[in-house]
């Protein structure tokens, strides 16, 4: 166990201890093989890599540091979930980091960074466009068009985007212009993974 005397004053219980996701800008890119991701920080080197378990009965992505140790999984909180809770749980320690909530709608694509033991709302990510985000529910074709979202805090204010960009594999920036008040670790792990998740 780290001396206390040598822990970080600003440490959360919402840090994840595998990784450290303080950059400003992280590049997300889809791989050839459908749901596998490479995640890159502002100086291009490789941060996180993760992929879809396949053949499980619940979805699960678990993701590796940029040297290939176990970061974090995701994991849904249901079996075969198309919408619902999925865990972050921190590899280093075992415990879930954050909670994602999706809300279940055709018209939006909206994720609450929850608190894992209360539910406490933690921050928001929230589609730009509603008909966009419609259509790629309805349309499959309409997936090849890049969405964009908005950060928020628990305060409904902005602190970042996600923005997807015209690539023959799906392809986003996540900026984040503010973190003070969000935890940032966590929301930026959910908004890399947020790609894989809305085209389950």
């Amino acid at each position: 166990m780290a001396d206390p005397s040598t822990v970080d004053s600003a440490a959360t219980p919402y840090d994840i201890s595998t990784v450290s996701l303080d950059d400003d800008r992280y590049e997300v890119k889809q791989s050839a093989i459908r749901n596998k991701y490479v995640v890159r920080d502002g100086a291009g080197d490789v941060v996180l890599r993760g992929k879809q378990k396949m053949f499980k009965m619940k979805e699960e992505f678990p993701f590796l540091t940029g040297d290939g140790e176990d970061a974090f999984t995701v994991k849904a909180g249901g079996i075969m979930d198309v919408a619902g809770n999925y865990a972050i749980t921190d590899a280093g320690t075992g415990e879930a980091v954050v909670i994602l909530d999706e809300e279940f709608s055709l018209f939006v694509e909206n994720w609450t960074v929850r608190d894992p033991e209360t539910g406490e709302p933690l921050a928001t990510i929230r589609s730009k466009s509603k008909p966009l985000a419609a259509l790629r529910h309805l349309i499959s074709v309409a997936n090849l068009v890049p969405n964009k979202y908005e950060i928020f805090d628990a305060d409904g204010d902005h602190v970042g985007d996600i923005a997807g960009r015209f690539s023959l594999r799906d392809a986003y920036t996540v900026s984040i212009d503010d973190a003070s008040t969000i935890p940032r670790e966590a929301v930026i792990a959910a908004a890399c993974v947020l790609d894989a998740l809305e085209n389950q």
